[in-house]
């Protein structure tokens, strides 16, 4: 699959690229990245993309016409390299927030063009014609586009087949399976602390692996509960929730 990053920092992108479990996706390929410097796309000597908005007010817009050029250039580009065009994605406060499904879709996609908005925002024209899909990261306001586009990007990546050294360790993460993941233990058994040693849970240690997945499964409805109720009524609305399930729910004094 094929992004294409119209960005005004190119730069932030490349390192990120290049390190952790998901560079294997970068440098195999599987996540074709390609970005594209708005500033190559202004008209003038001053490489301008942005000006001051109509009806006054704080701050800068960025200008229409780069970011034309930029988008149409990218569209040239993925038609002569025979890629399926993909979505535009515009990353705003006021878009669907991204969520694990929606990252499991576009992973099975061919890739998307990738807008990444600064200063105030875009000419209001460039968004109503090309794009089709504003997304963003929560209900906070950040500088640009490029951080959720490399969340974005972060996210697909590993669920490329051949990323994560285990295949399985997506499928244990959370929002998976609509509910947050339990808590995990490794080495020491006994972590030494002032306060005084922490065990890991003995369940952990005792090899019986339907107990273990019980436990877990318990740890991780008894977290959603508390820190995101609304995903346990989605799930149990998704009918996602078995007796089981609705017996434990029941014990918790929340």
């Amino acid at each position: 699959m094929r992004f294409d990053v119209i960005t005004l920092f190119p730069e932030l992108f490349a390192p990120f690229m290049t390190v952790g479990v998901t560079r294997r996706a970068f440098e195999s390929g599987q996540v074709d990245v390609r970005l594209w410097p708005l500033r190559d796309f202004a008209s003038d000597n001053y490489r301008r993309v942005d000006d001051r908005p109509y009806g006054g007010g704080p701050g800068m817009v960025m200008l229409a016409e780069p970011l034309l050029k930029a988008l149409g250039a990218v569209r040239n580009a993925r038609s002569e390299a025979g890629a399926t065009a993909g979505p535009v994605i515009h990353f705003s406060p006021t878009g669907r927030p991204i969520n694990q499904a929606l990252l499991r879709e576009l992973a099975q996609g061919p890739g998307a063009t990738l807008l990444c908005g600064r200063y105030e925002g875009i000419d209001q024209r460039v968004l109503d014609r090309e794009v089709d899909l504003e997304l963003s990261l929560g209900d906070f306001v950040l500088s640009g586009g490029e951080l959720p586009a490399l969340a974005l990007l972060d996210g697909i990546a590993r669920l490329q087949e051949g990323v994560l050294s285990d295949a399985r360790s997506h499928e244990q993460d959370s929002f998976e399976d609509g509910l947050l993941d339990c808590p995990h233990y490794s080495r020491p058994e006994v972590l030494a602390l002032p306060e005084g040693d922490q065990p890991v849970p003995p369940v952990l240690l005792s090899g019986h692996h339907a107990d273990i997945a019980r436990w877990r499964r318990e740890r991780s409805l008894s977290l959603t509960a508390q820190r995101r109720p609304d995903l346990i009524a989605a799930a149990r609305a998704a009918g996602r929730l078995s007796k089981a399930d609705e017996r434990y729910l029941a014990t918790l004094a929340l």
